[in-house]
């Protein structure tokens, strides 16, 4: 019922609100789906990662490069680009998985993997394309993901939220976010259990890494220009998990709930103190520390445990 009526919401809300805000609610939702992208791995199955940056840099130069040099459509661009992003995180997860890395271990394996790509994404970015990909904007066209008003992007975006939300929803509700959990809580017992955890990681991996990508293809058609540092680099990384970290990771609402906190924040530091280069990034910083130190869970968590408690005292 709940998801029904925030999906209702969310559908007639660009009736009510301009363009600025309709530009706001529209990366809320971006980073919202990004962020329930990343959950999947991190939120659910435990695999911290620091590195998702890798797979939204496959999805927005993928997508870009087949669009202005083999004429593919975007849409189509979107799809190869998914599984583009699939195949490296399965080849990531295949090496880290395979040979034990976990943990802080596999977070710094991954962003390692992200920076190299940087690198390479910057090298040849010098020598072909030095002020950055630019695509050609050919028509206000629903088929070529192109508009001239940026309500139809809110809208394919409030699409590919609420359909990730409803798979995290399904995930969490059936056996495999059950194998998930008792891999995120404990490996070893899950193997002793007789859950297969190398497959159900590299299924998590797999997953999240495609629907990062359809999210790096989505970013590129909004902005119509692509450059390495955007698409690779660590701050991206950052960005998508924050959403998750804050609202609540491994809960179905958390990225959503976090990604809406951090880009009012984010807006309102930018009104107040727009002279002030990096403040937004501060005020993250702060709003990080706090959850980390007082809502270890995150928002959505921490409600969820104090309700526990209250009803465990009522009885």
């Amino acid at each position: 019922m709940g998801f029904v009526l925030l999906a209702l919401v969310l559908l007639i809300l660009p009736r009510f609100i301009g363009g600025y805000y309709v530009h706001l609610a529209t990366m809320i939702l971006f980073y919202a789906y990004l962020g329930m992208a990343w959950n999947i791995l991190g939120g659910y199955a435990g695999q911290f990662s620091f590195g998702h940056a890798a797979f939204f840099g496959v999805g927005v130069f993928t997508s870009s490069l087949l669009q202005i040099h083999a004429g593919v459509n975007p849409w189509i661009g979107m799809v190869i680009s998914g599984f583009g992003g699939m195949l490296l995180g399965l080849w990531i997860g295949y090496l880290c998985f395979r040979y034990g890395l976990k943990g802080p271990y596999f977070a710094l394996a991954i962003l390692a993997i992200a920076e190299m790509l940087r690198l390479i994404a910057v090298q040849l970015m010098s020598q072909k394309y030095p002020l950055g990909i630019s695509i050609p904007m050919q028509g206000d066209s629903l088929i070529r993901f192109q508009f001239s008003d940026k309500v139809p992007y809110y809208y394919i975006i409030l699409l590919m939220a609420l359909v990730v939300l409803y798979l995290t929803h399904l995930i969490e509700r059936n056996r495999i976010g059950m194998y998930f959990k008792a891999i995120r809580e404990n490996e070893t017992a899950a193997e002793s259990l007789g859950i297969a955890t190398f497959k159900y990681k590299m299924i998590a991996m797999g997953i999240s890494s495609f629907l990062t990508a359809m999210g790096g293809t989505f970013y590129a058609q909004y902005y119509l220009i692509v450059d390495e540092e955007a698409a690779f680099s660590s701050a991206t990384s950052v960005e998508i998990l924050l959403s998750p970290i804050i609202g609540g990771a491994g809960t179905v609402f958390g990225p959503l709930v976090g990604s809406s906190i951090l880009e009012f924040l984010s807006e309102l530091t930018r009104n107040l103190l727009g002279g002030y280069s990096g403040v937004n990034l501060i005020v993250y910083g702060i709003v990080l520390i706090i959850v980390v130190v007082f809502l270890p869970q995150g928002i959505l968590g921490g409600l969820k445990n104090a309700y526990r408690k209250y009803a465990r005292t009522e009885q």
